[in-house]
């Protein structure tokens, strides 16, 4: 395990944390440095004291964006040559990266994309010291994960870290499964909302109703939000979280099982502070959401992005879900469908002859018109508190005394009551 503390007080304030927020958003949204910006980070790039986390993120995003002749000059801070020679890059760069991972890390520096095997061995790195005598080079870490980020991961890439993440699993997530009934797994975005309020555990009540096994996957905020997300909501909840596979033999009511990505990963537990020393969301922010620890057979979950609508059911499929269904424009990006702006799922099933099967149903059809609205309620600063007090009173009363929380609730019941009828209908 690294022995570099993987924490920052404040990694947004730091020079080149303000430089990885411009030059680390994405293939097509990544911001030239200004004069200012360039001369801070030159300073805090040859500053030893600067974690070396943001070191690597700040570098792998300048290079998978394309450096601007200006910005190109920061190049002398390593080596002349340094940005058009992979090789020489890394051994400056990384100078405690174990050799059998420079053919990797030289491939990333260069743009290209890595195979299943490749990316199985980089995530091993990522996650671990499993396989490696060294794996405290924390600088390589956060070059790697903001290489492929603002470049875009493949799915052969995602399949290759999703292999890894499985081998880091507490040993009560192994291969069996106890569930005495198929098992429909929810993944909100682990970082949650900041003006509106969560309906997780009802979604969840809904499925269990449906006649499956819900499974919440929750974890630690690696960021950008803070506010509130479904791990503070079921701690309000009272809830007790699932501590093996072996536990699902003992059905649960109201909203079935809650597992913390803490107890199924602690290896994965430990990447929320880098992610949230790193700022920019890595793959983990996708990954974490598809992983199948308890091999359910349905994915409930949402995209922030649109684009990455089908992605999300690309990679359901690979991770061993029967079916899925993805919402798109939910609110902040939540399971909560939008009333008011051009929300829908996206369902993907494949059926026990191997095809693959897409279908979309959108939320402004006429079927869901009763539910929409001309604007959306914002809950500035929403507390756990008050969230799992409406989500106690609607599942106690069925309504609660917030009728646009009410409202959503209804809507989100029908949409994905609408998916999950063709998905059924599709695997029998």
């Amino acid at each position: 395990m690294s022995t570099v503390s993987l924490t920052l007080d404040a990694p947004t304030d730091t020079p080149l944390g303000r430089g990885i927020k411009h030059i680390g958003i994405g293939k097509y949204g990544s911001k030239p440095l200004s004069a200012e910006l360039l001369e801070a980070c030159r300073q805090a790039l040859t500053d030893p004291d600067t974690h070396p986390l943001q070191r690597g993120a700040f570098l792998g995003a300048l290079l998978a964006k394309g450096p601007t002749a200006d910005e190109m000059t920061l190049e002398e801070t390593i080596g002349k040559g340094a940005f058009s020679h992979p090789t020489f890059f890394i051994n400056k760069v990384c100078p405690d990266l174990p050799e059998g991972m420079h053919p990797i890390a030289t491939k990333l520096v260069r743009g290209h994309h890595l195979q299943v095997s490749e990316a199985h061995q980089l995530g091993d790195y990522l996650f671990g010291e499993r396989s490696f005598a060294n794996a405290n080079c924390e600088t390589f870490r956060g070059l790697a994960a903001s290489i492929m980020r603002v470049r875009h991961e493949t799915n052969e890439e995602y399949h290759g870290l999703m292999r890894a993440a499985e081998a880091t699993y507490s040993p009560g997530f192994g291969p069996i499964t106890c569930a005495d009934r198929p098992l429909v797994q929810l993944a909100e975005p682990f970082d949650g909302v900041e003006n509106s309020y969560m309906i997780t555990p009802l979604l969840a009540q809904f499925f269990q109703k449906r006649g499956y096994g819900a499974v919440s996957l929750v974890g630690r905020s690696g960021g950008p939000k803070y506010t509130l997300n479904a791990l503070d909501l079921y701690m309000h909840m009272g809830c007790q979280f699932l501590q093996s596979n072996h536990e699902l033999d003992t059905p649960l009511e109201h909203y079935g099982w809650v597992l913390d990505q803490k107890a199924l990963s602690p290896a994965l537990n430990r990447w929320v502070d880098r992610r949230r020393t790193i700022i920019k969301r890595p793959f983990l922010a996708t990954l974490e959401k598809v992983l199948n620890p308890c091999h359910a057979r349905i994915l409930v979950t949402s995209v922030f992005h649109i684009t990455y609508q089908m992605k999300m059911a690309e990679l359901a499929m690979l991770a061993g879900f029967d079916g899925v269904i993805v919402l798109k424009r939910g609110q902040e990006g939540s399971l909560a469908p939008s009333t008011s702006r051009a929300c829908g799922v996206l369902c993907a099933v494949r059926t026990p002859t191997g095809h693959l099967f897409f279908q979309q149903f959108e939320g402004d059809a006429p079927a869901f018109a009763p539910f929409r609205t001309d604007t959306e309620t914002v809950h500035e600063e929403p507390q756990a508190l008050d969230n799992a007090r409406l989500v106690r009173q609607f599942m106690t009363d069925g309504h609660t005394t917030d009728p646009d929380f009410d409202n959503r609730v209804r809507f989100a019941h029908a949409l994905y009551g609408r998916g999950l009828d063709w998905i059924e209908g599709q695997l029998r």
